[in-house]
């Protein structure tokens, strides 16, 4: 790591921060009342601002730089790229764009080897509901309330959490329904199996009463990743694709945040044996050096499209810069173990690293979680499971969550906090002594939590 570049200049800061708040619009924010930290750089799994204050990123930025900051092969790739060709439009063929997409289709399940490519999860996931639409010929798509599938205007129509509240548009052709998650089980389960049970028998009712010739998709996030981590039980997701299946209902698995190694293996349905007829990434693809996104397409979907033109397209669908990056990063992560990394690191340090916490601090409810993608569900009391602050709480009701954030940075380290929940997102690439220097800053903030509890 470069030292220049870690040189305290608080007056540079202060000249990044008010340019940013004059011209800078943000977004989920209320402007006057945010204050945007000013970073100077990145390297590994660390960010630091121009105080001289250096954070370990357990959040992975928005849980997408899975390769870490500034990896060398990819920063020179894309150097690369730009000396050679910046960018041509998406109806050429060209080298890098071809090779991406073969170095997806190579590892998403079954055959999916058709790669639509998009600036980032959002349009991948508005894409893919237009292809099953189009496919099907049905108008209806069903999702999860617990979900986060993007904010455009299909895609935050889909999502389940409040930030769909204000756009939604309650036309848009979309059914929310309960998926499985013992902890808070809308199914009065005792186990995980009933659990799965009765979240399928729901999922077949909320079809019956639908109408299954109304229902073009179901889309899915593999494990939801901003809702809440919640892995889902074995049997469920071969039990939506067999429902899927019988009623000719496409079926869609969101791995915009689980894909590319987060829980461990190159995509979340490795885990469970299921293949999509549509499979939707961006994130760790390149690890947001460049904006990229896409849909990984069946043989079925794509020979709809053989005779057929597809009525979508993007000016930077495939753009060559993001391109170079996905072919960096994905051959980075086959050559160096990153997957490996990601699986062995989640058994071995942050698993059993956060069940320890939990054992010393009444305010974990659970944790939970896969690879370097867990959750940790904060509560005011563990045997009421109350969450340690109400569903969407802002404000002075959100407050003990905001004491746990702020202890956290004072500790060094800038956690993903969601509602009630802490999620443990490092990059794929996270060292076991990064991990545990992570677990005794949350050690340290969870004592914080513990002092708000009931």
């Amino acid at each position: 790591m470069s030292t220049e570049s870690t040189q305290p200049d608080p007056s540079a800061g202060a000249a990044v921060k008010a340019a940013d708040r004059a011209h800078v619009f943000h977004p989920w924010s209320a402007q006057g009342l945010i204050d945007p930290p000013a970073v100077a750089g990145a390297e590994g799994s660390y960010f630091w601002d121009y105080d001289g204050n250096r954070y370990l990123d357990f959040s992975c930025q928005l849980v997408n730089t899975n390769i870490g900051h500034q990896h060398p092969k990819v920063v020179a790739a894309i150097q690369e790229q730009a000396g050679r060709l910046c960018t041509i439009a998406p109806g050429f063929a060209v080298d890098v764009r071809s090779e991406a997409a073969r170095l997806i289709a190579g590892r998403t399940p079954g055959d999916l080897d058709k790669i639509f490519f998009t600036n980032g999860g959002a349009e991948a996931v508005e894409n893919a509901v237009r292809m099953a639409r189009l496919h099907t010929g049905r108008p209806k798509v069903l999702s999860a309330y617990r979900s986060y599938h993007g904010a455009t205007a299909a895609a935050i129509n889909l999502t389940g959490d409040p930030r769909r509240w204000p756009s939604d548009t309650g036309s848009a052709g979309v059914v929310h329904f309960w998926t499985p998650f013992l902890y808070r089980s809308p199914f009065h389960a005792r186990n995980e199996e009933e659990e799965c049970g009765r979240a399928l028998a729901h999922l077949e009712d909320t079809i019956t009463f639908e109408g299954p010739g109304t229902i073009a998709a179901i889309v899915l996030e593999t494990v939801p990743g901003t809702a809440g981590i919640m892995v889902p039980p074995p049997g469920y997701l071969p039990g939506v694709r067999e429902i899927c299946d019988r009623h000719g209902i496409v079926f869609i698995l969101d791995e915009v945040m689980a894909g590319f190694g987060r829980t461990g293996r190159w995509f979340a349905a490795d885990h469970f044996g299921v293949t999509p007829d549509l499979l939707t990434f961006a994130k760790g693809v390149n690890s947001g050096y460049v904006p990229l996104g896409g849909v990984a397409i069946s043989a079925e979907i794509a020979a709809t499209f053989e005779r057929r033109p597809y009525p979508g397209g993007l000016t930077y669908s495939g753009h060559p810069l993001a391109c170079a990056s996905a072919v960096a990063t994905i051959n980075a992560m086959a050559e160096e173990g990153i997957v490996e990394n990601a699986a062995r690191i989640g058994e071995d340090v942050i698993g059993p690293g956060l069940r320890a916490l939990a054992e010393r601090h009444p305010s974990v409810g659970e944790v939970r979680g896969l690879g370097v993608f867990w959750a940790v569900e904060l509560v005011r009391d563990r045997a009421t499971r109350e969450p340690l602050v109400p569903y969407n709480a802002s404000g002075e009701a959100g407050a003990p969550m905001a004491a746990f954030g702020a202890a956290c940075k004072k500790a060094g380290l800038w956690p993903f906090v969601n509602m009630n929940r802490t999620h443990v997102v490092p990059p794929c690439t996270v060292t076991e002594a990064e991990v545990r220097e992570g677990l005794a800053a949350l050690d340290e903030a969870l004592t914080v939590a513990d002092g708000h509890m009931a």
